[in-house]
């Protein structure tokens, strides 16, 4: 796939401000523009994308057709170019409606699609055979000739080998089914495995997710930190907003059921209710929404390329796409990054 706005290059403050004031803010709401080509580089792959990469978990499941093209549509309109699914996701679902809305809008030329695989259960792992069965099947149901950025997904499989799976990516990508290598939930250990077998002439991995906000800070700000920034990896975390608690929607351990509901009343403590004050304070400070204050501050941390992001409806794209263009002062991060220690 080619990407739209390549060579685009962002302000300082990543975007220019808007003119549209925030209701009650004393001062103008900041964030990209409808249309800005707002582009950061993808480590190296030679890829630019929108400094918010948009995430489609909940297409297929807590969201339908209908409105996931809109929130599709909405993105696009503020100038993303870059969408994340997964096999996994609502059984393959979610990738199919992705493939309807790239085909109803011809935007197959305009979006980066990366696809995490390995979750799918009729192929789990990343083994050679189900590797290229995965990749296989997300094509057809994507309904595409090329994945821009395979992660292989090792949240079920920490066993097998890795040379075998990097050798089947490089028949993947000699083959043109695929363009970069990403990993999701690697050990900072297997990302030195993988240089390694890089400099052997293995594919390189270049992308890296690890779920990684204020509040799930520990796995990520360790060694896989280290390793990602020695290796110059583009770090694109997933769970940017901790299933919508960092949006500052869910303050109530009422009303909410199921298992979004367990995640978020468990965040409902004095940590939690810490954060969300401090989230508070720069949002009023800023005159953004509370979601922007969360995605700038997971902008401005070190390694940081493009956090994904989900959205349930398309005016929470409009609140998230503000997160591009907030600068936020020290003063703030400091309370930020203190308030979820």
């Amino acid at each position: 796939m080619r990407i739209f706005g390549v060579g685009a290059t962002a302000a300082p403050d990543r975007a220019t401000p808007q003119t549209q004031e925030h209701p009650s803010a004393p001062i103008p709401v900041i964030g990209p523009g409808i249309g800005e080509g707002i582009r950061v580089d993808l480590g190296d792959t030679g890829l630019s994308t929108f400094p918010l990469v948009l995430g489609a978990a909940e297409f297929g499941w807590n969201v339908d057709l209908e409105t996931s093209h809109g929130i599709l549509d909405r993105y696009l309109e503020f100038g993303g170019n870059a969408v994340h699914t997964a096999d996994g996701f609502s059984g393959g679902r979610s990738e199919h409606i992705i493939g309807q809305w790239l085909r109803s809008r011809g935007a197959h030329d305009d979006i980066v699609l990366g696809v995490r695989i390995g979750a799918h259960a009729d192929n789990p792992g990343l083994g050679s055979v189900n590797l290229v069965r995965a990749v296989e099947g997300s094509l057809t149901r994507l309904g595409v000739e090329r994945i821009d950025v395979l992660y292989l997904d090792a949240t079920f499989d920490q066993t097998t080998n890795l040379e075998d799976t990097l050798a089947t990516v490089e028949w993947l990508r000699e083959t043109g089914k695929i363009g970069h290598v990403g990993a999701f939930r690697f050990a900072a250990e297997r990302l030195v495995e993988a240089r390694i077998l890089a400099s052997a002439g293995y594919p390189r991995i270049t992308v890296l997710d690890e779920p990684y906000n204020l509040l799930r800070r520990e796995v990520f700000e360790g060694d896989l930190r280290l390793v990602a920034g020695a290796q110059g990896l583009a770090v694109t975390p997933s769970h940017a907003l901790e299933h919508g608690f960092l949006s500052g929607r869910h303050r109530s351990k009422h009303g909410t059921g199921g298992v979004r509901g367990e995640q978020l009343r468990g965040h409902l403590n004095r940590r939690g209710i810490r954060v969300l004050k401090a989230l508070d304070d720069a949002a009023a400070d800023l005159g953004v929404p509370v979601a922007a204050v969360s995605i700038a501050w997971l902008l401005a941390q070190r390694t940081i390329a493009a956090p994904i992001v989900n959205a349930f409806a398309t005016e929470h794209v409009d609140e998230l796409m503000q997160g591009a263009g907030v600068s936020l002062p020290r003063t703030h991060l400091a309370e930020l990054t203190r308030a979820g220690n």
